[in-house]
């Protein structure tokens, strides 16, 4: 072999090691980025300070989702004592009166407990009447236009 020819093939030889060493220079890099994102910029000095930090926030995080729970359980309970069923019935109770301007309004909770209010408008004036309603029942006789607003807002369920 000649002198050329060792040449070229050592050449050849350093030239593909100089790729190499490129290749790994890039890829150390690329992979230090991600080291130092993981280890946040030199504040973590080993893995087990990442597990010691998760544990830490995981803790954390379970802690809050408990009171969001709580708190979701509570909301959830004074939800069920509001006013969430409602329904609005007009009529006319006296036929020489034109205009439907009576009404009764039923206001419900999800139990089926609340009010209604009667409002009847006459010559003479406008009567207003209350009665309380538990279970959908009322302790009070009923107009047919109160059970009527009753239990259209006890259908109106969502």
């Amino acid at each position: 072999m000649s002198i050329q020819t060792i040449a070229f093939v050592l050449l050849a030889i350093a030239s593909v090691l100089f790729l190499i060493n490129v290749f790994l220079v890039w890829y150390f890099y690329k992979n230090s980025k991600k080291i130092d994102i993981l280890l946040e910029n030199g504040k973590i000095r080993s893995f087990k300070d990442i597990f010691l930090r998760q544990k830490e926030k995981n803790t954390e995080l379970e802690k809050r989702l408990k009171q969001a729970f709580l708190e979701i359980e509570e909301l959830k309970n004074i939800s069920e004592k509001t006013i969430q069923k409602t329904s609005i019935v007009r009529f006319n109770p006296f036929n020489e009166m034109g205009g439907n301007q009576s009404f009764v309004i039923a206001l419900l909770d999800d139990r089926n407990n609340g009010f209604v209010v009667s409002s009847l408008f006459i010559k003479e004036g406008n009567r207003v009447y209350a009665k309380c309603i538990k279970n959908g029942k009322s302790d009070h006789v009923l107009s047919k236009e109160e059970q009527e607003a009753i239990t259209k807002a006890i259908g109106l369920q969502i």
